[in-house]
């Protein structure tokens, strides 16, 4: 699950063979929320860009956000029942994210790797292979956006071109896709109580899987009965802003020409241009003009077809 040192993503986690909402399990917790900064100058830019921002555009909300803080999974991510992921998430807000992960000097957000290598995390980080990803993004945002590679009943993958509308990445490929949200979820803060904490972790993870689904149906506009079931292949993050992705794998039960149809009234519609439903071979041509973290939820994809063609 290595890339190359230049690779615009990083893949933080595999499911190759799908795991399914009862395989994957959420701990929401203050824990997981971001450590600020010690750097007070750098601490106050986060501010500074963000009243920026809303003067250029009024339009600017600050909505909350689940904060992605590591993983840990119980067996290999294979196609047992037994295999399960549990997820660390926090709560943080877009204005932090704008202020940390698209800080123009966001690399200063990031502990360094001598720092983060060789302090006492090495018995940490032989029980947990990605503590050392999480120390090093323990100051930023680090929001969890989610992404659906879907595909049609004619085997074709649904990808949109982004409008100039947006805050990231305009005119560029993505996934339908975009954050599960706290609001939707019912969560303005952290629980108080145990009787509460579980009671929220099921909620928080139910709509890791709901919120896939409504932003495939907001952005494609297909009705939500043509979709099957999300499972949950991965999570990616682009090297540029470390900004992670949860990445699931949709079957829908409609043409690629019917959904061509069906995007004209899509609700969110202005947040692209055009939908393409493209084969496997055009993706790959397309990946090129993808944000490091769709590029690596393509990767998860890629993984989970070569692992269901190995199947006997």
């Amino acid at each position: 699950m290595e890339q190359e040192a230049d690779s615009a993503y990083k893949l933080l986690l595999s499911c190759p063979h799908g795991f399914s909402s009862s395989q994957v399990s959420v701990v929401f917790d203050g824990s997981y929320d971001r450590v600020p900064h010690p750097d007070t100058n750098l601490e106050n830019s986060i501010s500074e860009i963000w009243d920026s921002r809303v003067q250029n555009n009024k339009s600017l909300f600050n909505g909350q956000k689940f904060r992605y803080g590591g993983h840990i999974m119980r067996g290999e991510g294979g196609s047992s029942v037994e295999s399960h992921v549990c997820l660390h998430l926090g709560l943080t807000d877009y204005r932090t994210f704008v202020g940390t992960n698209l800080n123009p000097l966001w690399e200063k957000f990031l502990v360094p790797s001598e720092v983060h290598k060789y302090a006492d995390h090495v018995c940490l980080a032989s029980f947990y292979p990605h503590y050392y990803d999480v120390i090093q993004c323990q100051h930023t945002a680090s929001p969890l956006g989610n992404g659906a590679v879907v595909e049609t009943s004619d085997k074709k993958i649904l990808l949109l071109q982004r409008s100039n509308n947006v805050g990231e990445f305009p005119g560029h490929f993505v996934f339908p896709g975009g954050h599960p949200e706290p609001q939707d979820a019912g969560i303005t803060s952290h629980p108080c109580g145990s009787t509460d904490s579980e009671f929220i972790n099921h909620k928080v993870s139910q709509e890791m899987f709901d919120s896939i689904t409504r932003e495939v149906v907001e952005e494609i506009g297909v009705p939500s009965e043509s979709l099957c079931n999300p499972l949950f292949i991965g999570i990616s993050r682009r090297r540029l802003n470390v900004r992670p992705a949860a990445f699931f794998f949709i079957k829908c039960s409609l043409q690629s020409n019917e959904i061509q149809q069906l995007y004209s009234t899509a609700q969110d519609g202005y947040e692209s241009t055009q939908l393409f439903a493209v084969s496997m071979i055009e993706l790959e041509n397309m990946a090129s003009k993808m944000p490091g973290c769709h590029q690596g939820g393509f990767a998860l994809y890629k993984l989970m077809v070569e692992a269901m063609n190995n199947i006997p």
